[in-house]
């Protein structure tokens, strides 16, 4: 038996999508957070928190795109052409957010309130735009003679706007979690007293797409809630609300690591069920993995590279926030 090349590369591609919205998610919560702090020592803060590591965690949306485009290169063409205006707007939010990181701490006093200002409408540009991306591939794409044959605005449609909008609520409930683990005193208060509503808002943004998407599409409410699957998916939704149990606990118990973790683990979820709503279509609804890859001695190929690269970026990662582990306070500044 054969090695399954296709399968490699997209679970390859599915653990870097995964890596780059854990990762680089917190530190775009942060400047989702940034309207809720006021006081300019909390915001310095706030950056310095994530700036040893927030440039590095991008090297996961990097490995994703360039695999998918060397690993299926019919997806990268079908979800390029259908999804070219909301990832155009998520590459300059995220180019903008990064200007703006790097201007800010090198900017006169008079003049940091409107790089805040740039860093904070970067990140949510950013995360909107990701957003609607994934709820642009859940709806699914036509495609015609393997090419995109919708229009350039198939993507503006209620489900994809609510995405948008969850991942914002998701992202900052990441780095609500982040601040409370790196952070301590009044900055810390503040997050344990953000957390309880961010975590019911992200719950009730939950239920609604997972009550939307199998209405929306058939297919996908059999695949949930046939026999065996249900038994299958089952520790998903149970998951799910065991990790918003253990937020909603944290905040008057004071955890400092709890809420980061547990706001991991509920994101995870999230983007586990929605792998699942389409697997094993990688354009939905209709494009399987198999039939999107590139061929074998192109996969073959690509993955001497990728089992190279990717354990030197695993090792990297984890070295960095070794590094920079342990609380963070005023008196650090930016690294």
């Amino acid at each position: 038996m054969g090695i399954d090349l296709p399968l490699i590369w997209f679970l390859i591609i599915v653990f870097s999508t995964m890596m780059y919205i854990v990762m680089d998610g917190f530190d775009l919560g942060i400047g989702i957070l940034y309207p809720m702090i006021k006081q300019q020592s909390d915001r310095d803060l706030m950056m310095n928190s994530v700036a040893p590591v927030w440039d590095g965690n991008e090297t996961w949306l990097v490995l994703g795109g360039a695999g998918l485009f060397g690993a299926f290169p019919l997806a990268y063409a079908v979800i390029l052409d259908a999804l070219a205006i909301p990832l155009m707007i998520m590459l300059l939010g995220l180019l903008f957010r990064g200007v703006a990181f790097e201007f800010r701490f090198k900017a006169t006093p008079a003049h940091q309130p409107v790089w805040d200002r740039a860093f904070m409408v970067g990140s949510m540009i950013a995360t909107f735009a990701q957003g609607v991306v994934v709820g642009a591939v859940i709806e699914g794409f036509p495609v015609e003679n393997r090419a995109y044959a919708g229009g350039a605005f198939d993507w503006l449609t209620p489900f994809p706007l609510f995405c948008g909008a969850g991942l914002l609520v998701a992202y900052g409930l990441l780095g609500c979690g982040w601040l409370i683990m790196k952070t301590e005193g009044h900055l810390q208060q503040q997050m344990f007293r953000i957390l309880r509503p961010l975590v019911l808002l992200m719950l009730a943004m939950i239920a609604v797409i997972s009550l939307w998407t199998p209405l929306a599409h058939p297919a996908i409410s059999a695949r949930w809630f046939s026999l065996p699957n249900l038994f299958f998916f089952l520790p998903v939704p149970l998951l799910v609300l065991w990790s918003g149990w253990k937020l909603l606990v944290a905040s008057p118990r004071h955890s400092h690591y709890i809420p980061f973790l547990a706001a991991l683990l509920l994101v995870f979820m999230g983007f586990s069920g929605l792998g699942i709503s389409i697997w094993p279509n990688i354009i939905p609804p209709f494009i399987s993995y198999e039939e999107a890859a590139s061929p074998p001695q192109s996969l073959g190929f690509m993955l001497v590279g990728a089992l190279f690269i990717i354990p030197v970026i695993l090792a990297y990662t984890c070295w960095s926030y070794y590094v920079f582990r342990g609380k963070i306070t005023h008196d650090q500044g930016y690294h």
